[in-house]
């Protein structure tokens, strides 16, 4: 491992090699290995996303921390243990990097902390499944995801199949919109609601090509804005589910979550996988498809940004 930029921070060989050469990188998060997909579903899928970033050109940058180690880049071995480990590995969104840090301890890094130690690296471009949002019910909770927070101060380019339905999408686009934060529909006017390829809100820009959105993210950045932007890629129509049945099952979702008193950083992982259950698996899969997706789109996009910025 290389130290790169902060005395904490380790990057791979490889994609510190990357970096110094001006090859596209592409940063992807731990979160969705420990506590998105059952094992050995999870692992599959993160060595998958990594072999389809390599395919199309760029260097996939999985992070985490371990050992009180941000890194950036992981072995095989580390990805097979947070797998293993599941949801025994603590879910790290940026206000717990100091103490998981100074324990010494691993964790799978969230859409936030994922940007957080990406941008340490220099590294513009991250690939996920969806941002997390402002919940349902946010008016009495006040549950509103830190990823909304960390796209409002951290220059990181967050290509995803939207925000996860399970979230109240009309208010996570007014937060991003009061922060100054672009949400990008890659050739739709809609904005992608995870399993479904739409929802009834439309997105701020619509632009076709990965250029373009490399351009766009060039030109914010060159004008000192330092917000993050959303490039929302929808779901593969073959893999979409009806969006009927998705509604269905999120609502038989919160209810349970509501009735057994599940809030916080437990809601997700926990709404996940009830309508992956209630859904006879079928979200599991659409969720792998998005995520393959988001990686082919998110190596464009860091290639055209190269060429771009140099």
């Amino acid at each position: 491992m290389l130290q790169l930029h902060h005395p904490l921070l380790d990057v791979h060989p490889e994609v510190a090699t990357a970096l110094a050469e001006r090859q596209a990188v592409v940063a992807l998060e731990s979160t969705i290995i420990s506590h998105g997909m059952p094992y050995p579903q999870n692992v599959a899928t993160a060595l998958q996303v990594e072999a389809e970033v390599r395919a199309h050109g760029a260097v996939p940058a999985t992070v985490a921390i371990v050992d009180g180690r941000l890194r950036v880049g992981l072995s095989t071995a580390d990805i097979e243990r947070l797998g293993q480990q599941g949801a025994e590995v603590p879910k790290v969104s940026r206000r717990d990097i100091p103490f998981i840090v100074a324990a010494g301890h691993s964790g799978a890094t969230t859409v936030a902390a994922t940007m957080l130690i990406a941008a340490l690296a220099g590294i513009r471009v991250f690939a996920t499944g969806g941002i997390g949002g402002v919940h349902r019910g946010a008016a009495q909770s006040f549950d509103v995801s830190a990823d909304l927070q960390e796209l409002a101060q951290t220059p990181v380019a967050v290509v995803c199949a939207g925000a996860k339905s399970i979230l109240d999408l009309r208010l996570t686009l007014e937060y991003l919109e009061t922060h100054g934060v672009p949400v990008v529909g890659y050739r739709t006017d809609w904005l992608p609601a995870f399993f479904t390829a739409d929802s009834e809100f439309p997105v701020d820009y619509r632009l076709d090509t990965a250029a373009g959105i490399a351009r766009a993210m060039h030109t914010q950045w060159a004008l000192g804005m330092r917000a993050g932007m959303v490039v929302a890629n929808p779901v593969p129509a073959a893999h979409a589910l009806p969006r009927e049945r998705v509604d269905a099952a999120i609502a038989t979702a919160l209810y349970e979550a509501d009735q057994q008193g599940i809030g916080g950083k437990a809601a997700t992982p926990f709404l996940l996988a009830r309508v992956n259950a209630l859904t006879g698996g079928d979200s599991l899969l659409t969720n792998i498809a998005l995520v393959l997706n988001n990686a082919r789109l998110a190596s464009a996009v860091a290639l055209q940004f190269q060429l771009i910025a140099g």
